[in-house]
């Protein structure tokens, strides 16, 4: 027993809980019975001058865990900095001023800047608890926050991080909105405006919900898991940068946010526009350009889904002093062959290199992409841009310049190709009519992508192409023997994942 009664030594349970802290503690523990604490009840846990607010997990019935000691999860543990044995302090949590505030946006009113500052606030100082923010995160779904609370919510998320300054010179960024497998573009433009002279730090994500992250298939080729002073330094070395925005504290509770909106599957342009932007404007951006597939299995749906995200990416820019070029770009299906991160930086490699079996559809979109933001630079011609990107591309400039900016990160890395692999074959003869994105991602991601970093799914064939009854559609690729054949399970099952039109 500790001197006193709201005090127990801390131990680690070395449970994963993805930045939520928890702390486990028995139902028999004596500060749980006088504090009156249960399941799920948010708990102030003091050690030296740390803290943070943990959610109560209660255990019952195991051996594993004393009356007398208090387990905490990795989120807690690293946030507290916490020593086994070291004892902490545990105390009710003070309700979270920043509830008010979504209780208000759940019966329909307009927040101001300061309502979002504090909600963003108390969400990075773990006040808030899961379900306050899936509150939140519903209060917001579907088009329910206007032009200027998208634009409060964008400059709140930003101003809670960090925000890299190059000085008095234009920086060039790129984003895609996603929902397309294998659009692995990023890297192949990094290079291309790199090569030309104009600085572009990328910051890219992991996946959370698709077969690979910019961030994911990078980190198959050079380490990305940088630093802000590191990425300077490569930023200042080669004109661009391909990393993980993890580490760098730009927009940090985008991260939080995002870690609620997936498994709820809701669908808000609001808080995608403030999840996009503030990061743009966090590392120090003056001019974005954001690729937008339009496809029925896409992320962005329909082009009235698309003019509406337009506009509200166009106000939110202008008001925070961002200039923005859109590019729309069809959805309808795949790009490039390979989905998972390896599969996808052979891809990259392949365009970067000129290979003759080069995926054409990844070279144009990385060709139209460069080309629109080199036409953004100040004194460029219109339409000039993709002419002088492929000229960086075809002269050896852009791979170059993509070598050289793996070589600042850390070394660069020949992707290789996965131990097990299955193919799956056309059950019918006619033209390929579509592929749907999920399904094909779905299958990537049950053979262990991003995970498995090779692991994926290769696509053997393209739509518009016409097939004979028994050619190969795609293969798939898995690290193990079992992830292989669960994939294959489910393709089995899930066959309409290409259409295929029978020819007359």
């Amino acid at each position: 027993m500790t001197e006193h009664s709201d005090m127990l030594p801390l131990s680690r349970a070395g449970i994963d809980t993805y930045r939520q802290p928890v702390v486990y503690m028995h139902e028999d523990c004596h500060i749980c019975r006088s504090e009156g604490f249960a399941a799920l009840t948010r708990i102030q846990i003091e050690l030296g001058d740390r803290g943070v607010i943990a959610t109560l997990n209660v255990v019952s019935g195991a051996d594993w865990l004393g009356t007398d000691t208090a387990a905490l999860s990795e989120a807690a543990w690293i946030a507290l900095g916490a020593t086994d044995g070291a004892i902490a302090r545990f105390s009710h949590s003070e309700p979270p001023a920043s509830t008010s505030s979504i209780r208000a946006k759940a019966y329909g009113q307009t927040l101001d800047r300061v309502a979002f500052d504090g909600i963003i606030a108390d969400t990075l100082n773990n006040r808030l608890s899961d379900l306050n923010l899936a509150a939140f995160v519903t209060a917001c779904a579907g088009d329910r926050l206007n032009l200027g609370e998208t634009t409060a919510l964008t400059r709140a998320m930003q101003a809670a991080g960090d925000t890299l300054d190059w000085g008095d010179v234009q920086v060039l960024d790129k984003h895609c909105v996603g929902g397309l497998p294998g659009n692995r573009t990023t890297p192949i433009v990094v290079a291309i405006v790199a090569a030309a002279g104009h600085l572009i730090p990328k910051t890219s994500s992991r996946a959370i919900t698709s077969p690979a992250g910019t961030a994911d298939t990078m980190e198959v080729m050079a380490p990305v898991d940088l630093d802000a002073q590191a990425l300077r330094k490569v930023v200042e070395a080669e004109g661009g940068c391909i990393v993980w925005g993890g580490k760098l504290n730009l927009s940090p509770a985008d991260d939080l946010l995002i870690r609620i909106e997936r498994p709820l599957d809701f669908d808000s342009t609001g808080q995608l526009v403030a999840s996009v932007l503030s990061k743009k404007a966090a590392v120090g951006a003056t001019d974005v350009l954001i690729d937008m597939p339009v496809g029925p299995t896409a992320k962005v749906r329909s082009s009235d889904a698309a003019k509406l995200l337009q506009a509200r990416l166009a106000g939110v820019a202008a008001a925070v002093g961002l200039r923005l070029g859109v590019h729309q770009s069809d959805g309808t299906g795949p790009v490039g062959r390979g989905i998972g991160p390896a599969l996808e930086a052979q891809d990259v490699l392949a365009v970067l290199r000129g290979d003759r079996a080069a995926p054409a559809d990844l070279r144009d979109r990385a060709l139209d992409l460069a080309g629109m933001l080199l036409d953004m630079v100040p004194g460029g011609i219109a339409g000039a841009g993709r002419n002088h990107a492929a000229a960086l591309l075809d002269n050896g400039a852009a791979v170059a310049k993509f070598m050289a900016i793996c070589e600042a990160q850390g070394g660069f890395h020949e992707p290789r190709i996965a131990l097990h692999r299955a193919t799956v074959f056309a059950a019918q003869s006619g033209t390929i009519i579509a592929i749907d994105n999920r399904l094909i991602a779905r299958i990537a991601k049950l053979a262990g992508a991003p995970r498995q970093q090779r692991a994926g799914v290769l696509l053997q064939a393209a739509i518009g192409e016409r097939i004979s009854a028994g050619d190969p559609l795609f293969e798939i690729h898995a690290e193990t023997a079992g992830e292989l054949a669960y994939a294959n399970d489910y393709t089995d099952n899930h066959s309409q994942a290409f259409a295929i039109e029978e020819a007359s």
